[in-house]
């Protein structure tokens, strides 16, 4: 039934029922305020609020969510760089089995000087360098970098004959296939020089030594046409072969843990340090011909394509992220 009371009471009404809505929502504000108080107190004493302070500010593209431990050690979640000041507990493992943990400063300028050449007309094999009393210094900035490397080269496998006869797009495509990723050549050269830049990654780093790694074979003349003829390929690379089984050497090891780097074979990597000119492909490490065979150098004359009877790659990759949340128990009680 429509209401007949005059237009003044209706408005009279409205305007009590608006001062009583308006009273009940400020109760309801007080009693909001007073509860969450105490809870804020209580907050603040678990966890200081410096530590939140100290989380990065970084661009929307770099987000990732990773966890990070705070001052408090508590555990919150928080966005930082990928694998960029993610913990990582002892007895974690930061690499994929059969992979080595690399981390250290990169020197792009480092001087070597030979005292004694073992061929003085060509100086490619440096039977001695000149020893520095105390670890070398680095004359422009380091690059830090910390990866994971493969122990031995591909198949990365103890006892194994490494592969041979692969391009750079096929060596990038094998590590691609098990999570992995070829190595830089930046990369490559510290995992081989270790922390003191020597030119050698056996014995005391200075002096070269033949018996060490599969280094300084007699050079077998190859014949190109036989190597790329299907009918008589096979043949030719069993008489080009001087290969060892990865691993054979325990001289052969770097001071980071990884055999071979120099000699075996030749090593795919990707050519970072000249920014891909004139190739994206280089090779470091030479092979068990008499060749340079030392940890700085690298060859960057071949393309992507070129494959050859002496050439096979290791692979590297990024180290893991470990989510200390999933950690067992006991590693996370102190």
């Amino acid at each position: 039934m429509r209401s007949h009371a005059p237009p003044h009471a209706r408005m009279g009404r409205f305007m009590r029922r608006s001062w009583a809505l308006l009273s009940f929502g400020s109760l309801l504000l007080v009693l909001a305020v007073a509860t969450i108080s105490p809870r804020s107190q209580a907050a603040s004493t678990w966890q200081p609020l410096g530590a939140i302070d100290e989380l990065p500010t970084l661009p929307a593209h770099e987000l990732v969510l990773m966890p990070r431990l705070v001052a408090s050690d508590a555990l919150f979640g928080s966005f930082l760089r990928h694998n960029g000041g993610a913990e990582r507990l002892g007895g974690i493992d930061a690499c994929q089995l059969g992979m080595l943990e690399v981390e250290g400063d990169f020197c792009p300028q480092v001087e070597q000087v030979c005292l004694r050449w073992l061929d003085p007309e060509h100086r490619f094999q440096c039977a001695e360098f000149a020893k520095n009393s105390a670890p070398v210094g680095c004359p422009v900035k380091t690059e830090h970098k910390h990866f994971c490397v493969d122990r031995y080269e591909w198949p990365n496998r103890e006892g194994a004959l490494p592969a041979y006869m692969t391009s750079w797009y096929e060596a990038k495509a094998s590590c691609e296939s098990l999570g992995k990723r070829l190595c830089t050549d930046t990369e490559w050269t510290l995992a081989c020089e270790g922390p003191e830049r020597q030119p050698y990654p056996y014995g005391d780093g200075y002096a070269r030594d033949p018996l060490a790694c599969n280094v300084d074979k007699p050079y077998i003349w190859p014949h190109p046409d036989r190597v790329f003829d299907p009918k008589m390929r096979d043949e030719e690379l069993a008489r080009l072969d001087q290969r060892e089984p990865s691993g054979s050497r325990s001289s052969c090891v770097s001071p980071y843990g990884v055999y071979d780097m120099v000699g075996n074979v030749d090593e795919w990597v990707v050519n970072a340090s000249q920014a891909g000119h004139p190739y994206m492909s280089g090779l470091k490490g030479g092979f068990w011909g008499p060749v340079r065979t030392r940890c700085r150098p690298m060859t960057t004359g071949h393309s992507e394509t070129f494959r050859y009877y002496q050439i096979g790659f290791r692979c590297c990759g990024d180290p893991l992220a470990v989510d200390v949340g999933d950690a067992p128990l006991a590693t996370r009680t102190r």
